[in-house]
């Protein structure tokens, strides 16, 4: 999502799956195109959720040199604890940043607005994202 809630990319995983082993795949396919030249790839700002939490997460991202704001989760906080001054800093989280996480939820309840794609109607996945990419439009055009 842009700054504004707009889709940027579409990625569709298995139902099962978790979201997090689709984050650096999904951040490949994001193109902002900035008039000439070669489009951005890099987010200025990646604002996730605890999901997101992981260390190889983190890692992957800061070799990106992605900037990032993802939460703690409460037993990587215990479990840095419980090493004591051998468990390192606590990673960086600016918690006024986090506050417009809010516009990446109002974006996926504007998505579950369409009835269709709520309760998945459409059976095929390329149906599916078909629809997904034309609501993502609609979402641009307003």
């Amino acid at each position: 999502m842009d700054g504004r809630g707009r889709p940027l990319s579409i990625l569709l995983s298995a139902g099962q799956a978790g979201d997090n082993p689709y984050l650096l795949p999904l951040l490949d396919t994001i193109a902002v195109h900035r008039g000439a030249g070669r489009p951005r790839s890099r987010p200025d700002m990646l604002i996730a959720d605890k999901g997101y939490a992981h260390d190889a997460t983190r890692a992957a991202l800061r070799r990106r040199r992605v900037r990032h704001t993802i939460p703690e989760r409460r037993d990587q906080i215990a479990r840095r604890a419980a090493k004591g001054s051998a468990g390192g800093r606590p990673p960086n989280f600016d918690p006024e940043i986090y506050k417009r996480r809010n516009v990446v939820e109002r974006c996926f309840n504007r998505l579950k607005h369409w009835r269709d794609l709520a309760t998945r109607y459409a059976k095929r996945a390329s149906i599916y994202r078909a629809c997904l990419v034309l609501i993502a439009a609609l979402i641009w055009l307003k």
